[in-house]
């Protein structure tokens, strides 16, 4: 078998991996209610993710029209985190084909890992009540290196290579955070079309466009 080009694959979470809109919108329309706010219908909370919880809620706040000043956000933030951590994986699942590629994947030798935004202990909780946290080398959250070090800036995806012993990276994301941090780090990003992209699929920059993940490693193995 021919050497696979990447010693390591990066996965982002929300809307790559795993599939949280539900929960996600759940506890979203938990804290606007909280905040005598409109909720959001959940066919439209794919549209709000990325970025992490509290942006989220802030464009959920734009789009209500109502106060959006700094207090009112951190208020209804923490109603947002405190049911979201109590709920956070009732209905999130992996995405169709995703174990089957992760599974190549590893028999491959890949190390894998999961960068995420999302605060790091919820990204471990939600993948350990998923049974999934053992297939990670590492598993980074948009706080683990402290403030202004989340996707869109390099940092998570240069600590994921170091943490996983070095060697080639590429990346897998669905939004523009995650390509331009995968360019901003010198690695190669797929992007999939079925996530909660915040731009059409075929303009957030990425170097290769699937539709499943059936598709991943042929996407891979054209990008080494």
């Amino acid at each position: 078998m021919t050497k696979f080009p990447f010693d390591i694959v990066g996965f982002d979470l929300d809307g790559t991996l795993l599939d949280t809109h539900h929960d996600l919108g759940v506890a979203l329309n938990h804290a606007l209610r909280a905040g005598g706010r409109e909720p959001v219908s959940m066919e439209h909370v794919r549209d709000l993710i990325g970025g992490g919880g509290r942006r989220m809620l802030e464009r959920a706040l734009e789009r209500d029209g109502g106060p959006n000043d700094e207090a009112t956000v951190n208020a209804l933030h923490r109603e947002f985190l405190v049911h979201y951590e109590a709920n956070l994986a009732v209905h999130s699942c992996l995405f169709p084909g995703g174990e089957a590629a992760l599974d190549a994947l590893a028999s491959r030798g890949v190390c894998i890992a999961v960068v995420t935004n999302k605060l790091e202990r919820f990204a471990v909780r939600l993948l350990g009540e998923l049974g999934l946290s053992h297939r990670f080398e590492t598993i980074l959250g948009g706080d683990s290196l402290g403030p202004g070090r989340a996707k869109p800036a390099p940092d998570l995806l240069i600590e994921m290579v170091t943490r996983c012993g070095g060697g080639r990276a590429a990346y897998v994301g669905d939004t523009t955070f995650d390509t331009r941090a995968a360019r901003a780090a010198g690695m190669p990003c797929v992007a999939l079309d079925f996530g909660y992209s915040d731009a059409d699929p075929a303009d957030l920059g990425a170097d290769a466009v699937i539709s499943h993940y059936d598709e991943l490693l042929g996407a891979l193995e054209a990008l080494g």
